[in-house]
């Protein structure tokens, strides 16, 4: 049983210093970004994306980054499951959508003008 807790706290303890090299990574490239602002915008950008994905990297290999990826599987799984719909069926809708969206307008003009002729009456 303490073999197991003391297994578990390393794992723990090992967890925290994969984060907390990954928040150093992040803080990095902003430092960096804001300090080397006389370079190039290219260089500046290049730099943060490889930065970034030394961390995303460092990331996933904690618990929570290996479960994140295992999400991110799962995700595009259920992607490939869905029915798409065809050009026609997306075009259809856009109109039907489109003509409900004028009808209320105009449905909603109307009552605008009827209560500002009730009101401009009432009024003066």
């Amino acid at each position: 049983m303490s073999e197991k807790a003391e297994a578990q706290s390393g794992a723990s303890a090992l967890e925290a210093v994969k984060w907390l090299v990954v928040a150093v990574l992040v803080g990095v490239a902003v430092w960096g970004n804001s300090y080397y602002a006389e370079v190039s915008p290219l260089y500046r950008a290049l730099a943060v994306v490889a930065i970034g994905l030394v961390a995303a990297f460092v990331a996933l290999q904690t618990e929570q980054g290996r479960a994140f990826n295992q999400l991110r599987k799962d995700a595009m799984v259920e992607v490939r499951k869905v029915v798409w719909p065809t050009r026609q069926e997306t075009v259809q809708t856009t109109l039907i959508v489109l003509a409900f969206v004028l009808l209320v307008s105009l449905i909603l003009f109307f009552f605008d003008w009827v209560l500002n002729g009730i009101v401009s009456r009432v009024i003066g």
